[in-house]
């Protein structure tokens, strides 16, 4: 029996992670994040379902489907919709778990435009330029909170 699920929700052009601008982002492939994800969530009894999506639309309705499914946090690395979509902050306001917002790279680091976040308004913690170790610190936090709570 699991202990939780939680939903691991990738952005935009995320699924070049490896090949794209490796030097800001690393050679991981998006599937080792995700693989070292399942496998860290299954050690610790929890359920981790990940989706990426270059569509915002696609997003939302995994958000909207987090609500009724029985998970307990989303972990969301918006990517360029951090920037941009008050649509997928509205979304996330309808969630009732925790919100783990991540991004690969130091955002605070880069263009000014970067360093606005709506994710952030909704956001329980924000791990930003820990590289992809960053997803794992927030399923940590997740499980950390469980705990506790």
């Amino acid at each position: 029996m699991s202990q939780g699920k939680v939903r691991v929700l990738h952005g935009p052009n995320l699924n070049l992670l490896g090949t794209r601008q490796p030097e800001i982002y690393g050679r991981e492939t998006l599937a080792d994040v995700d693989n070292a994800l399942r496998e860290k969530a299954l050690l610790a009894g929890w359920e981790v379902e990940c989706l990426q999506s270059n569509h915002e639309g696609e997003l939302i309705d995994a958000i909207h489907a987090a609500r009724l499914d029985g998970s307990v946090a989303i972990i969301i690395n918006p990517a360029a919709y951090t920037h941009t979509s008050v649509a997928i902050l509205d979304a996330l306001n309808a969630f009732e778990g925790q919100v783990y917002e991540v991004h690969i790279s130091n955002v605070h680091k880069r263009e000014s435009f970067r360093h606005h976040s709506y994710v952030s308004l909704r956001a329980d913690g924000v791990i930003a330029g820990l590289g992809t170790q960053g997803y794992q610190a927030a399923l940590d936090a997740v499980i950390k909170a469980a705990v506790k709570g």
